[in-house]
């Protein structure tokens, strides 16, 4: 009777052990990667202090067959035990998504698959929802330690049959109270995807360029990359730069931040008008007025009960 009542004892001891061990290998994993980014911003010292951005930035960006990359590197003056809270929540991401000027709605819901942004991708100008593309966002924090912060959005399907979106963020403290920031977003595409981005770069997109610097013009001003590194370039800096102006809309009252975010996002993209600029700052202003307007009208209308309920 002793071995019979021993035995499930027993088992409950190891699968607590081996729980544990689990446990611990977790934390092992945050602690390495948290060591590979410290490390990483250690080898860009000269990079973050020296560049075209006028600010400790570092962008990277591949192409493969099928796919593209864009990478930032970036040291913000904000303490990690600001920027870790702040960018952990599915809401939260929702209002930096907002701050990109083709993000039309955003909502942060719960499915069988846990946390969702759900959101609509339009074009630079007013349109209504159901002319813009829903795309669903996984949200998932991998990691949440008092060093490291690790979120990743990760989508199915997107626009014009592109697919496997990551948009992924890793955070560490560095120095005297800054945060040092991993920011990738990337997507992949097939035929019909390619054959529309083509299109776009012959036509409307005809001109437009990314941020590295693959040679000189005749006139001796630089010669920035094209196609769809180009593309990606230009969507990975008004992420980042959107992350960037949500942290600093922290220090004002709750009331005035949406207004000043919505400010030194469009500041901030102005400083590179090659790549960036599309709409004069009034213009962008107005339509995410209207577009938060909206969004508030359907968060009410989510919650408002049932006629009879």
């Amino acid at each position: 009777m002793k071995t019979l009542l021993w035995a499930p004892a027993r088992l409950v001891a190891i699968a607590l052990v081996c729980l544990g061990a689990g446990f611990a290998h977790a934390g092992d994993a945050d602690a390495s990667l948290a060591a590979a980014l410290r490390a990483k911003y250690g080898v860009l010292q000269s990079q973050l202090s020296h560049n075209q951005f006028q600010r400790p930035l570092y962008m990277d960006s591949s192409e493969i067959s099928g796919g593209v990359t864009g990478d930032i590197y970036a040291l913000i003056d904000s303490p990690f035990a600001t920027a870790g809270v702040a960018l952990n929540g599915p809401a939260r991401w929702c209002e930096i998504l907002m701050l990109h000027l083709n993000t039309k709605y955003c909502r942060a819901a719960t499915d069988g698959r846990g946390s969702v942004l759900q959101v609509n991708i339009g074009k630079k100008y007013d349109q209504p929802l159901e002319e813009a593309y829903r795309v669903d966002f996984a949200y998932r924090v991998t990691a949440a330690a008092p060093d490291y912060l690790k979120v990743m959005l990760t989508a199915d399907e997107g626009p014009l049959s592109t697919r496997d979106y990551r948009v992924i963020l890793e955070a560490v403290p560095v120095g005297d109270g800054g945060t040092f920031i991993h920011f990738t977003y990337s997507y992949a595409y097939g035929i019909a995807g390619r054959l529309a981005m083509q299109a776009y770069l012959a036509t409307i997109g005809r001109g437009k360029v990314g941020f590295t610097v693959v040679g000189k013009q005749s006139d001796g001003r630089p010669l920035y990359i094209g196609g769809m590194r180009g593309v990606v370039e230009r969507n990975t800096m008004r992420y980042y730069l959107a992350i960037e102006a949500y942290l600093g809309a922290l220090s004002v009252p709750p009331q005035a931040r949406l207004e000043k975010s919505l400010r030194d996002w469009f500041a901030a993209i102005e400083r590179y008008p090659r790549q960036l600029h599309e709409l004069t700052q009034s213009e962008y202003l107005e339509m995410k007025r209207r577009e938060y307007l909206r969004l508030q009208v359907k968060a009410r209308e989510t919650t408002r009960p049932a006629p009879g309920g």
